[in-house]
């Protein structure tokens, strides 16, 4: 059977600045929301390039800015869920895990009129420490995800996981991030902090590499990293230099990006896989006729 390229898909992980740097969640409501700036941002670049994207949306965010949601809804967006309190997954167990992202479902159910079908863990978060997470996914709804992160990681990740789309169990389906794999290691270069990091041509040069493996690119981001002015805390180095470098970068970055990459939902790059009868063989991860 002979296939076309998949195009490359485009995540956001919808999430105030705050989210992700491990705050007591008990001090968010005295902190101040910008999620708005980033996201209207990157809503105007995407439509800019006429492209669309997945945004895996936090619960918790969504109870804040729910007009917001439904505005990237409204441009033609997909959504999914990142849970709902920005949590570890393998630190709530199942079934913290099976309460949080119920929560969120029914957060995004009132603001959507489409079934949620795809998931993103906080921090990458599904790893060897929790493979019960897939049977929670699957009995609230979802059929794929987009968690396993196959590179090494202090919070996050399975090396040695597949890097490209498979079936992690029958009926759902894993979108990995992208990596460029370099003298037997999977770089990471499918965006974040990673985009901020590394030099642009080196990171438009990884994700060459994943297209000539025959393979869409999986990019991500957050709606924070194109708001450069959000309030700067004090916090362990390590943190403070993932999450504040190169911010004022980010947004002529993310336009050249989607000047030079064809991109689209997850949901719509995994339903041409399906339906090209595409799977992923041995433990490589390869898509094969």
């Amino acid at each position: 059977m002979t296939t076309s390229r998949l195009q490359d898909v485009f995540t956001i992980d919808f999430e105030d600045w705050y989210h992700g740097i491990e705050l007591d969640p008990a001090d968010w409501d005295r902190l101040e929301s910008r999620i708005e700036i980033g996201t209207c941002r990157l809503l105007d670049l995407l439509d800019e390039a006429q492209a669309r994207a997945t945004f895996f949306v936090l619960g918790a965010a969504a109870e804040r800015a729910p007009d917001l949601v439904r505005e990237i809804a409204h441009r033609g967006h997909e959504i999914g869920t990142h849970g709902y309190g920005h949590e570890f997954v393998y630190k709530l167990g199942a079934e913290g895990f099976r309460a949080d992202l119920r929560r969120s479902l029914e957060v995004l159910s009132r603001l959507v009129n489409t079934p949620v079908r795809g998931h993103r863990a906080p921090y990458f978060s599904i790893t060897r420490a929790s493979p019960w997470a897939f049977d929670v996914l699957q009995e609230c709804g979802i059929t794929y995800d987009s968690s396993v992160f196959p590179v090494h990681n202090y919070r996050y990740g399975i090396a040695d996981a597949p890097r490209f789309a498979h079936e992690v169990q029958p009926g759902l389906l894993e979108l990995p991030p992208s990596t460029w794999r370099v003298a037997g290691r999977n770089v990471p270069v499918a965006g974040g902090a990673y985009f901020r990091l590394l030099p642009y041509t080196l990171t438009r040069f990884g994700l060459r590499r994943v297209q000539a493996e025959g393979e869409p690119v999986v990019f991500y981001l957050h709606p924070w990293e194109l708001d450069p002015d959000h309030p700067r805390l004090s916090l362990p180095r390590r943190v403070a230099l993932t999450h504040y470098h190169n911010l004022s970068t980010t947004q002529a970055r993310v336009r050249k990006l989607l000047a030079e990459f064809d991109f689209a939902p997850a949901c719509d790059v995994l339903a041409k896989y399906v339906c090209d009868g595409r799977r992923a063989v041995g433990n490589t991860g390869r898509f094969s006729e």
